[in-house]
C-alpha cells in the first residue's frame, strides 16, 4: 500500500540536504566565480581621465569669454542606452554651431565603475565641451565617489559669455537627508560673487522640485533663493525621461528637461542679448 504520509516527510528531508549540500558548496563557488570578474563592480577605481568638469570647465569659459550669444546642447538619463548616446555624440560632431554640452545626470544605471568609464569614454569623443551633472542613480553603491573622481564636485558653476551656469545636486533622497542638499551655501557663496559682467543665470539641476528625491521642505525656499541671482533664465532638469517645459511655481520660471536619451532627441538652447529660444532635436 502507498504510504502518502512517509511521502510528505521525505520531501521536507530532501530539501533540506539539497539546501545544506549546496551551503556547504557555496565558499567554493564563490572562489571560482572571483575568476569571471576583473574587478568587483562598486571597487570604485578609475581608470583614465578624471576631472573632467573642471578641464571642460575651462575650455567653455576660454571659447565662449568674448560672445554675447551662446548656444549649447541639453541632454540627459543616457544610463544604460549606449548606442543613442554614441549617436548622440555623431550627431553633436556633425554640427558647428554648439558651444558646449550639459549632461542633466543618470550618466548610469546602477552606479556602478564600468558604467562611468563606458559613459565617459563615449562622451569624450565629442569634439565640443561638456560637463556631467550627479543624478540620483549615480549616487547609488560607491558612485558618488566615482562621479567626483571623474567629473569633479557634486556642485558647481561655470560662465559662458555673460551667463553664469550654476549646476547643483539636488538628489536628497540618496543622501538620506544627512548633506545639505541642496547645498544653500553653495548658492549663496555663488550669488555673492557673481559680478555685474554675468548679467544672465541659468540653473541646472537633476531632480527638480517636488520629486520624490528632492527635499521639498525646503522646495520654497530653494526657489525663492535662485531667483536672487541676476537675471535668472530659467531652469535646466533631467531625471524626468521625458521633455518638460513647466512654470512649477507658477512665478514666470520656467523649468526644461530633455527627453531620456533612449528617445533620440536632446534640447538646443541659444541665449542672445535680448532674449533665448530652445529646439528640440530629433536624430
Amino acid at each position: 500500500m502507498h504510504n502518502s504520509t512517509n511521502k510528505l516527510k521525505i520531501k521536507p528531508l530532501l530539501l533540506f540536504c539539497r539546501v545544506k549540500y549546496f551551503i556547504h558548496l557555496l565558499p567554493f563557488i564563490l572562489l571560482q566565480s572571483c575568476d569571471l570578474f576583473e574587478a568587483h563592480p562598486f571597487d570604485g577605481k578609475v581608470t583614465g581621465e578624471t576631472d573632467i568638469n573642471n578641464k571642460n570647465i575651462k575650455l567653455i569659459e576660454a571659447g565662449c569669454a568674448d560672445k554675447t550669444t551662446i548656444r549649447f546642447a541639453m541632454t540627459g538619463d543616457t544610463q544604460s542606452w549606449y548606442s543613442e548616446t554614441e549617436d548622440f555624440v555623431k550627431t553633436i560632431n556633425a554640427r558647428h554651431d554648439i558651444d558646449f554640452v550639459i549632461h542633466g545626470g543618470d550618466v548610469t544605471d546602477f552606479g556602478l565603475t564600468n558604467e562611468f568609464v563606458w559613459q565617459r569614454d563615449i562622451l569624450n569623443k565629442l569634439k565640443i565641451p561638456y560637463v556631467v551633472l550627479i543624478g540620483n542613480h549615480d549616487c547609488l553603491g560607491t558612485g558618488k565617489h566615482v562621479y567626483k573622481k571623474i567629473f569633479g564636485e557634486a556642485n558647481f558653476s561655470f560662465i559662458a559669455g555673460n551667463v553664469n551656469f550654476i549646476c547643483l545636486n539636488t538628489n536628497a533622497l540618496e543622501y538620506d537627508y544627512s548633506h545639505p542638499v541642496p547645498d544653500f551655501a553653495f548658492i549663496e557663496n555663488k550669488r555673492i560673487s557673481s559680478t555685474p559682467n554675468h548679467e544672465k543665470t541659468v540653473v541646472a539641476m537633476h531632480v527638480p522640485p517636488y520629486s520624490v528625491e528632492f527635499n521639498n521642505n525646503v522646495a520654497i525656499g530653494f526657489q525663492e533663493r535662485i531667483k536672487l541671482f541676476p537675471d535668472l533664465q530659467f531652469c535646466l532638469h533631467a531625471h524626468v525621461h521625458n521633455f518638460f517645459e513647466r512654470d512649477i511655481f507658477n512665478d514666470d520660471v520656467i523649468y526644461y528637461s530633455p527627453a531620456s536619451i533612449e528617445k533620440r532627441n536632446y534640447l538646443l538652447f541659444t541665449i542672445t542679448p535680448e532674449s533665448y529660444t530652445y529646439e528640440i532635436i530629433y536624430f
